[in-house]
């Protein structure tokens, strides 16, 4: 009995490390992604952002959002806080087995759940890209990262009011991208358009991105890492329960992102009479995003539904966000704010636990308090240090000015 305790902790740790190593690769795949879909004058800046919101994240986390989130609470609503509070508790370990028994190392938790922190930070980059100021965005970061992400992500995961309440989210379609999105809409909303995006007559104007191949390399590095995303968040593996568990949330994850993308192509095809390529990716990471929510309880085909639902409605949410004047130049508020939502409201389609009055309080909740949040920090750093570079330094390229380096230096020397 000790042998196999001890063999099932060593198994659900190392697996928990291992799923949050391909979430870690997600860092990589909205890298990617950015630097493909932003202009090449912009590119080493967004690289830039990109590692280094990684790991101010690591360390925000780490110092105390950890311990906001998983800390001792003061009530449903307000969350403790303490300090380096990760710390492992392998020594506790009850190895007759037993319900109370810890099956993995609190180290391995902690990792997990700090490369989802900088997945919902990650959003807020493409969202602000190639007119926000470095530092700026540096700033924000410590704040999401460190105090406005904790809290929302305790109120559900941390056995706050919206878990017991009966809020589902099961891998983070509200708590991760929904968050992400809040943020990023806040910023976008005072920091305004890129420059020549949208006319003075109304007109809206497309802005291409550098290098779709690099963007294409993004979306499938991130479809990868979304099997440790929602994989790793069934928690165990180590009985045959939660082993087919696992393999049914691969499956489905797999199978939604295959459903957006061949829904968001089709639909596209339709509405512009061509096969836009930045649809089709933005479609995969919208069925990835949809199935977050809940990719255990749904059948392969359904989740291949919901997914295809997800493909299909970001396409007419990017257009309409750009319409209304949001300047968005990945689509991240697309796909994470607004297929988050849909995510979350599928959940009872499947899970019978499942309550759309819940779902639809955890989705007010966490936008208005991320939203809001947000929206303060944002107004701060705008009127003490300024979140805009000028305009002219715009128009060259933001890689000069704030990197003082170009990322492509032999093509954007004449770039306009």
């Amino acid at each position: 009995m000790e042998q196999i305790a001890e063999l099932s902790y060593a198994l659900d740790t190392f697996y928990f490390l291992v799923t949050g190593a391909l979430v870690m690769w997600m860092a990589a795949g909205f890298t990617m992604l950015e630097a493909g879909l932003v202009r090449a004058k912009n590119t080493a800046e967004i690289l830039t952002k990109n590692v280094g919101l990684y790991a101010i994240a690591c360390i925000m986390y780490m110092v105390c959002g950890y311990g906001i989130m998983y800390g001792d609470a003061i009530s449903s609503w307000l969350p403790g806080i303490s300090f380096l509070s990760a710390e492992d508790n392998a020594a506790d370990l009850v190895v007759a087995g037993g319900d109370d028994a810890p099956y993995y190392s609190n180290l391995a938790d902690f990792f997990f759940q700090v490369v989802f922190v900088a997945t919902a930070m990650s959003i807020v980059s493409g969202a602000v890209a190639e007119r926000m100021k470095l530092w700026a965005f540096f700033a924000f970061c410590v704040m999401l990262t460190g105090f406005i992400y904790p809290v929302q992500g305790y109120w559900k995961w941390g056995g706050g009011f919206l878990d017991e309440l009966g809020f589902l989210d099961f891998a983070g379609s509200g708590v991760v991208h929904m968050c992400g999105a809040a943020a990023a809409l806040a910023g976008v909303i005072l920091l305004g358009p890129r420059k020549g995006k949208y006319g003075s007559s109304g007109q809206i104007n497309a802005i291409p991105g550098c290098n779709l191949p690099l963007a294409t390399l993004g979306m499938l590095i991130l479809w990868l890492g979304w099997f440790g995303f929602n994989g790793g968040s069934e928690l165990k593996v180590s009985d045959v329960g939660e082993a087919n568990a696992v393999a049914r949330v691969f499956v489905n994850t797999n199978m939604a992102a295959a459903g957006g993308l061949v829904a968001a192509l089709l639909t596209a095809r339709f509405k512009f009479g061509k096969a836009d390529l930045t649809m089709a990716l933005n479609g995969a990471l919208a069925g990835l995003v949809a199935i977050t929510a809940e990719p255990l309880t749904p059948t392969p085909g359904v989740a291949t539904l919901i997914g295809a639902v997800g493909g299909l409605i970001v396409v007419f949410a990017i257009v309409t966000i750009d319409r209304i004047k949001i300047d968005d130049p990945v689509g991240a508020i697309s796909v994470h704010g607004v297929i988050g939502v849909w995510g979350l409201l599928a959940v009872p389609l499947t899970n019978d636990e499942g309550s759309l009055v819940a779902q639809l309080i955890g989705i007010v909740t966490i936008f208005a308090w991320v939203f809001v949040t947000s929206f303060i920090v944002w107004l701060v750093l705008k009127k003490t240090v300024g979140i805009r570079v000028s305009e002219e330094e715009e128009y060259e390229g933001v890689d000069l000015s704030e990197c003082g380096l170009e990322a492509y230096p032999e093509f954007t020397k004449n770039e306009v």
